[in-house]
């Protein structure tokens, strides 16, 4: 199950490049790139490399540390990488952006307690 987070000023992060931000108590990156805001892990999987630092072409973010490639639909690394980055998503409603984290067990578990 999916809570939705509002991202507060998700236009004027146009030209910020990658940038961090907090969620639900998760920690993950957003980036536009050709006129769609993506939403996935901070760290690459390979060497834990804050991906705040890296960049974007064709499609894919690439990691500052060792140039690690990821599809920045699918999270897929390259072939030849063996791994990925999870990729969360992202949702307009009434000119706002939204992105999606998946509850905890407890979060379920409590939130289902209280209704």
């Amino acid at each position: 199950m999916l809570r939705w987070y509002k991202i507060d000023n998700a236009q004027f992060l146009k030209d910020e490049g990658i940038t961090e931000h907090k969620f639900g108590g998760k920690t993950i990156c957003l980036t536009w790139f050709e006129d769609h805001l993506y939403a996935f892990s901070r760290k690459c999987p390979h060497a834990g490399a804050p991906l705040k630092n890296g960049w974007c072409e064709r499609g894919k973010v690439i990691c500052p540390f060792h140039r690690h490639e990821f599809d920045l639909v699918t999270g897929k690394g390259n072939p030849t990488q063996h791994d990925f980055i999870h990729i969360y998503p992202v949702k307009e409603e009434e000119n706002a952006y939204y992105v999606g984290i998946e509850k905890g067990f407890w979060q379920s578990f409590l939130g289902s307690k209280s209704n």
